[in-house]
């Protein structure tokens, strides 16, 4: 059985002129185009991270040739391979980065949420907006962190595992997330360790064949990736998150298309936006 647990972090990638078109060369053209709708840059980098380390992964693990990978997506929008599958995969976007995780013989889901502050109100009332997203345990555990901070890193590690969760098993906004509670181990999270003690309740029952991998790419970057019940003689080691470089990540990347120079320039455009916006609000 095999494991993959891929990042890339799109949020301090620049790409040059000819790594961005090399890019889209070496994507379906309708991905292509669809990331071409983005209007701001930093979802046009993240989607094309995500594009580029599902084929990547495909190539490598799978023995599929680049040329012959087809990814299609479901109704709700979920990439998949359009052949038969021996793996399950999936991927998450947030933050800075951009991050796969994949698995022979379990159903696999992953998230990644980055600790910030809200936007638009304080801690104690974005908490109060959210009451129902978690049960009082989850709320008990949140709260007694420590500082907002530690709070908030709380707040988002539940719910990156209850997110992991929901995408491993394939249900949408309808699923009511205090069905499913989670019981963290006292061990902190670390940098570069993977932790596999947290417990999850669903409907108050302990689910004993679900396991969760909880680690950091940075101090501010959480992820969980959820593993559904194991095929018969299938094993698992931890498998810590690769940060991958653009030239990893393009390793084995093949062009499918003629290069599109129109397609930098538009992108040129999106990179330049928010500066534009924030010009616009300085001079207000």
């Amino acid at each position: 059985m095999g494991s993959v647990r891929w990042a890339f972090r799109y949020g301090s990638w620049t790409p040059s002129r000819s790594d961005w078109l090399f890019a889209a060369r070496c994507i379906q053209r309708e991905e292509k185009e669809r990331i071409g709708e983005f209007l701001f840059a930093k979802d046009a980098k993240s989607a094309m991270a995500g594009r580029l380390l599902l084929r990547k992964f495909v190539f490598e693990k799978m023995g599929i040739p680049w040329s012959e990978i087809r990814l299609e997506r479901s109704p709700r929008g979920k990439p998949y391979l359009a052949s038969e599958l021996a793996w399950s995969f999936n991927l998450s976007h947030q933050g800075d980065y951009t991050v796969l995780a994949a698995e022979q013989g379990r159903q696999v889901g992953v998230d990644i949420m980055k600790i910030a502050m809200p936007g638009s109100s304080s801690v104690p009332e974005f908490f109060r907006i959210m009451t129902r997203q978690f049960t009082a345990h989850e709320w008990s555990s949140i709260q007694s962190a420590g500082s907002e901070h530690q709070q908030l890193a709380g707040f988002y590690r539940h719910w990156a595992l209850k997110e992991s969760f929901i995408k491993a098993i394939g249900t949408g906004l309808g699923f009511n997330l205090q069905r499913v509670e989670f019981h963290l181990p006292s061990e902190p999270l670390t940098q570069g360790r993977v932790l596999r003690q947290t417990k999850m309740h669903l409907d108050e029952e302990e689910e004993e064949d679900w396991l969760f991998e909880e680690s950091l790419l940075d101090a501010d970057h959480h992820v969980a990736v959820a593993l559904g019940p194991p095929l018969p003689f299938s094993l698992l080691s931890p498998t810590t998150f690769t940060v991958l470089s653009f030239s990893e990540l393009i390793a084995s990347a093949s062009p499918l298309t003629d290069e599109d120079p129109a397609y930098w320039d538009s992108f040129e455009m999106k990179a330049e936006a928010p500066q534009r916006q924030k010009d616009t609000h300085t001079s207000t």
